[in-house]
């Protein structure tokens, strides 16, 4: 985790983007880049609705095989679908964090993946591969957050170490509000995994009850 407060960045463009997802919602957006960003990464950030003096704020990790190709072995796409609609109803940013696998990589990812096939959680297979439980450092989300002017706001995540982090770099997080829990046949244990691994706020009865079931 970070223990210095985040550089200065700035941003770089802003243009319009019309949203269109899958089951017919809609919504326009201001997609903005940045310069200057810690890690060199082409993150961007998301606008939606209008932003009030404490914006709901949501950090999303790249995930091509969820958000894109619509995976069923974890949440990450339904959670964007969800986070997109909340945020523009009440005004807010999504951070759009390159960081696939959290941080391992894509190939990394798919490697992890086959061994959760032979019985390892997400967890012990990234540290079967050498490669840390959680590798994402939200430094450039908090330099972000300041280019935007973003000094408050309110977390959308059940992850207790986003908060912590933008705290450390210097980001007031007011609050931190639950996503949704979009279960499957086939993401039960990963969703498990994350509770007992790294204290998200998810009901680890039911989850419990699922995977054994």
């Amino acid at each position: 985790m970070p223990d210095t407060p985040a550089a200065l960045a700035t941003p770089r463009s802003r243009v319009r983007v019309p949203l269109r997802f899958h089951d017919g919602y809609q919504v326009d957006a201001e997609v903005v880049t940045f310069h200057g960003l810690a890690d060199d990464q082409e993150h961007v950030a998301v606008v939606l609705g209008e932003p009030g003096p404490v914006p709901l704020v949501r950090l999303h990790s790249e995930c091509l095989t969820g958000d894109v190709f619509g995976s069923a072995r974890c949440d990450c796409g339904p959670q964007l679908r969800e986070a997109v609609e909340r945020i523009a109803d009440r005004g807010g940013v999504l951070l759009y964090l390159r960081q696939e696998g959290r941080g391992i990589g894509l190939y990394n990812k798919l490697d992890a993946y086959a061994l959760q096939d032979e019985g390892l959680d997400t967890y012990e297979a990234n540290a079967a591969l050498g490669l840390p439980e959680d590798a994402r450092d939200y430094t450039a989300a908090a330099q972000m957050l300041k280019a935007l002017g973003i000094g408050e706001l309110d977390l959308l995540s059940n992850n207790p170490d986003k908060a912590d982090q933008l705290r450390t770099l210097g980001v007031d997080v007011r609050d931190r509000v639950p996503t949704g829990v979009f279960t499957t046949a086939h993401n039960v244990r990963y969703l498990r995994a994350k509770v007992l691994q790294t204290q998200h706020t998810l009901p680890l009865a039911a989850l419990t009850e699922l995977s054994a079931g």
